[in-house]
């Protein structure tokens, strides 16, 4: 065998050589880490039940159409929502960077350069002392073999990055939707106290009137006079605290939605309007499947275990192979002549030698991370499950609490209409009806409470099962 043909052998040799060498020198990542446990849906008392299906547009089952386009409005115009996307929009494209690593890179390149070389360089004659024009046309290949699974677990834990991304950017819509839909519920609530502060508002004034013509009349005194006067006062004071609340809600929703702060002055809901659908409350397995923040920690642990083991795999060889073709001349008219070609590969192991600490830090720093990954999913997952319960538990509460209402309500309408009609026939005195009606408005202020919570706690429900997220998995 020439020496020509065994110069390609003697290099083959050489590098299996050089990589069974690094193989056996690479640092060690030091003893093995053991994970904290995730928490398991059996531990949390989730039954084997399906969870309620929402719909993606849940809001609609309110039946209120200028909620439905208040809502609309908030999630085309909240800048919140939109730094979200553009969150999920930037953590694709480092996935598609982290993913074109796997692959080779081309690159292709043409240069033309006109030198005066020096007379008392290193340049012989006759370059030296002369200008020539000189001409490179290259194309150029590197390539990183993915050997130990380095990019592969680099790119899966950017893309699970991106699908956590996108969980995030539902989970917000969601929240956004839900906070709309609550401070719509608190609009209509005060306006319907509003609407009561005023009826309790011409009922006090009505009472001063008639303790007037009774103290006119001699049958009171000024104490009570001064009294009913104050009540008026006290009603006038409520009835404005109310409306200063109704604007500030207002507002609240303006800037929720995106849109100038007295976009929705004349807004004036009303709760009667607003209706609940029945559905089953039961909490089953498959509810953190349905749980955007849920599915956005368990993408972010996947993240993490990936994280880690491209960690580990920085301890071992690092093989990287360069290789280039083309032409280059000096004078540009030889540029293109066969013998002006060029080429050149360079295959190159870097071994991880006396780093070992360094590396080993790294790898402890991403464990660490996955440890945190996943007591922050445990956190979230029982969150979640608190709250699907704490919803449920009150919603079943307030179906008896609305039974017991409505009775009360019924018995203190009865009272006034009975005294009402006595009054009507002479048989009572206008006090009395006063003071029935007194009742009767005190036991409508709680109606309107309870009714809001009611629908407010509905809202709560249908944020805590999931608010429409499927996941896609």
């Amino acid at each position: 065998m020439t020496a020509g043909n065994s110069t390609p052998l003697m290099f083959v040799r050489c590098s299996a050589l050089a990589v069974v060498i690094g193989l056996a020198a690479c640092a060690s990542p030091g003893p093995e880490h053991t994970p904290l446990a995730a928490t398991q849906a059996q531990t949390l008392g989730l039954g084997n039940t399906a969870t309620a299906l929402v719909a993606t547009q849940w809001w609609q089952s309110l039946g209120d159409a200028e909620l439905d386009h208040v809502i609309a409005q908030a999630l085309d115009g909240q800048p919140t929502l939109a730094v979200a996307r553009s969150r999920v929009a930037r953590m694709l494209a480092l996935a598609d960077v982290s993913q074109s690593t796997n692959f080779p890179q081309v690159s292709v390149g043409a240069d033309v350069t006109r030198q005066r070389y020096t007379a008392n360089g290193l340049s012989p004659p006759p370059l030296a002392g002369n200008t020539f024009n000189s001409g490179t046309a290259q194309v150029g290949v590197a390539w990183s073999p993915d050997v130990f699974g380095q990019h592969t677990a680099e790119i899966a834990a950017m893309l699970n990055q991106a699908q956590a991304a996108q969980a995030d950017a539902h989970a917000a819509t969601v929240s956004l939707a839900a906070q709309v839909c609550r401070g719509y519920i608190t609009l209509a609530r005060l306006v319907a106290q509003g609407e009561v502060a005023q009826r309790a508002l011409a009922q006090r004034q009505q009472f001063l009137t008639l303790t007037a013509a009774r103290v006119s009349a001699g049958l009171d005194s000024q104490l009570e006079q001064q009294m009913a006067e104050g009540s008026v006062s006290q009603a006038r004071g409520q009835a404005e605290a109310l409306n200063e609340q109704i604007t500030l809600v207002r507002h609240q929703l303006a800037t929720l939605a995106g849109q100038r702060v007295d976009a929705y002055d004349t807004l004036s809901p009303k709760l009667a309007q607003l209706h609940l659908d029945d559905m089953p409350l039961a909490l089953g397995a498959d509810l953190l499947g349905r749980r955007a923040d849920v599915v956005a920690a368990r993408w972010r642990v996947e993240a993490a275990v990936q994280d880690v083991q491209a960690a580990r795999t920085q301890f071992y060889p690092n093989i990287n192979i360069s290789a280039f073709a083309g032409v280059s001349a000096i004078g540009l008219d030889k540029v293109f002549e066969s013998s002006s070609r060029q080429s050149g590969i360079s295959p190159a192991i870097r071994l991880p030698l006396f780093d070992g600490g360094r590396l080993r830090a790294q790898l402890k720093g991403r464990q660490g991370d996955l440890d945190i990954a996943i007591a922050s999913y445990n956190s979230v997952l029982l969150d979640a499950v608190k709250e699907a319960s704490d919803a449920i538990s009150s919603s079943q509460s307030l179906q008896r609490q609305q039974q017991d209402e409505g009775q009360a309500l019924a018995s203190a309408q009865a009272t006034f209409d009975i005294h009402a009609a006595r009054y009507s026939a002479g048989l009572t005195n206008q006090l009395a009806v006063l003071n029935a009606e007194s009742q009767w408005l005190a036991q409508r202020r709680s109606a309107i409470d309870l009714r809001a919570r009611e629908l407010d706690n509905r809202v709560a429900l249908m944020k805590s099962l999931g608010g429409g997220w499927r996941d896609a998995r």
